[in-house]
């Protein structure tokens, strides 16, 4: 004997597996973590000062 679905509640699962699909892949393209947002702006805050240090006045 065939088993009975609920063609709402099947259609429903579909759609929320290819929601969750379509999330994990745009959080593997566009996602980063907190901790690599912070690094990269304290490296890019660093190469900021380093290169204001190296910097000539010439008010002499």
């Amino acid at each position: 004997m065939a088993q009975i679905i609920n063609l709402r509640a099947a259609r429903k699962a579909k759609d929320q597996a290819k929601a969750r699909a379509q999330a994990d892949a745009n959080s593997v393209k566009y996602g980063r973590r907190k901790t690599d947002k912070a690094l990269d702006a304290a490296r890019l805050e660093k190469e900021k000062r380093d290169l204001d240090g190296h910097q000539r006045d010439d008010a002499q």
